[in-house]
């Protein structure tokens, strides 16, 4: 996460989250991550607003 939102300000393009399998996950950890991450990803974008 650290990573992602280090890159906050930077001319990003796009993101890729691969490898997400809920199903194969039976604690929901992964699901939860990943859109946690995908969240993230998205938040960094050049032209979005963000509160710090």
């Amino acid at each position: 996460m650290e990573l992602v939102r280090g890159a906050a300000g930077l001319n990003i393009v796009g993101g890729d989250l691969v490898e997400v399998s809920p199903p194969y996950d039976p604690s929901g950890n992964t699901a939860l991550m990943g859109a946690t991450l995908l969240y993230e990803m998205l938040c960094v974008l050049p032209g979005v607003k963000h509160s710090e």
